[in-house]
């Protein structure tokens, strides 16, 4: 039952404090060469190296692991001190549900399976578009699989027509099957909510309902991460945290392609 619905009545988004960050932000200068390497390893620390592909096999799945365990182009040698280099690997891959134990197969085998973590996606990727059953079966069958990370996607509609209290007991449901052997991110898909205020309403019962992260898109929505519904997202997760003291992550999806990005 959605008890605190304080934190989602008489929501409203300020566009030109918002506009006037983006501009700031956005005139910065160009950064320096050695803080783009920083921001790079760092960024590649907290990456989900993903494959989503119909044609998806278990040889692929593998090289992706591959490439996660080892992500660095060899010519960074000349640069980078070779102790660093084998440390730097991303932070998870991310496959369907049918492919997560080649992932994890493939881990144990690199030696890498305490340290990058498999993440699936579940619930109906990338539409939601389906009974809440099935949903939650496939939750269950990632993490028997080896997922120790579940990104589910939320049932736009219910969003789009203010059926908060639904959406909320949708993601409850979700977050007890993850229980405590898999992080929850809810993926919000902001591009399909229409609005800055359902992003902001969608995100706070995402974290009221006890996801670990909350992510902007699929990366199959015509309108992935921006930085605008990013401030929006970090706003929610603020005003989140002085309501609860409990820290939620950001993840943005799709239209992050470059370091400054």
């Amino acid at each position: 039952i959605l008890q605190d619905e304080s934190l989602i009545e008489n929501v409203h988004i300020n566009l030109n404090q918002i506009e006037s960050i983006v501009k700031e932000i956005s005139s910065r200068g160009a950064v320096t060469d050695l803080n783009t390497i920083v921001w790079a390893l760092k960024a590649l620390t907290l990456t989900d190296l993903t494959t989503l592909a119909g044609d998806d096999t278990m040889s692929n799945v593998a090289r992706l692991c591959q490439r996660a365990a080892h992500p660095l182009p060899l010519n960074v040698f000349d640069i980078i001190d070779p102790e660093i280099h084998k440390k730097i690997h991303t932070a998870a891959v991310c496959v369907y549900p049918l492919r997560v134990a080649d992932a994890h197969i493939t881990l144990k085998e690199l030696n890498k399976e305490s340290v990058i973590n498999v993440a699936a996606v579940a619930t109906g990727f990338p539409s939601g578009q389906y009974p809440l059953a099935t949903r939650l079966n496939e939750i269950k069958y990632a993490i028997d699989n080896g997922a120790n990370e579940i990104d589910i996607v939320i049932n736009r509609g219910l969003g789009l027509h203010g059926k908060w209290k639904e959406l909320y007991n949708e993601i409850k449901q979700m977050r007890a099957v993850c229980g405590d052997r898999a992080h929850m991110k809810t993926i919000l898909a902001i591009g399909e909510l229409g609005t800055y205020e359902n992003v902001y309403k969608s995100s706070m019962i995402a974290m009221l309902a006890g996801s670990d992260f909350i992510k902007t898109s699929t990366g199959k929505e015509a309108v992935n991460a921006t930085l605008p519904v990013g401030l929006v997202m970090i706003s929610a997760i603020q005003e989140f945290f002085r309501a609860t003291g409990r820290k939620v992550g950001l993840k943005p999806a799709g239209g992050v392609r470059t370091v400054r990005d």
